[in-house]
């Protein structure tokens, strides 16, 4: 499992996690697509909008490797924002290869992208 070096490995001034540590022994957890409903907390979109300015900073729009990503904080963006770049797609590798999809992450998460 690839460890991203320099990512940061929560949300500052919280315990929602962006990084796992290591492997898990039971098997890995599959990427899946969660909706994200209209009424879910404020909280919860400021995660996900400091998540996805974490990974425009680390990876803009290379395709990067899955790896010590938070699979469940993945998942609130995945199918969406970010996507797959492998076909087939093995949701529960760690070198699984995902891009952000820049348009539809602009349009979802302005301020994620603003200076």
């Amino acid at each position: 499992m690839l460890k991203h070096r320099g990512f940061p490995g929560r949300m500052p001034g919280s315990d929602y996690q962006f990084v796992i540590r290591r492997a898990n022994p039971r098997g890995i957890t599959p990427l899946t697509r969660r909706e994200r409903r209209s009424d879910r907390k404020a909280a919860d979109r400021r995660v996900d909008t400091a998540f996805m300015r974490a990974l425009w900073e680390a990876f803009g729009d290379q395709p990067f490797e899955r790896g010590n990503l938070d699979a469940g904080r993945l998942s609130w963006l995945f199918g969406r924002e970010v996507v797959a770049v492998d076909d087939p797609f093995d949701p529960a590798d760690y070198e699984a290869m995902l891009v952000i999809n820049e348009a539809l992450a602009r349009a979802s998460f302005p301020d994620a992208f603003e200076d």
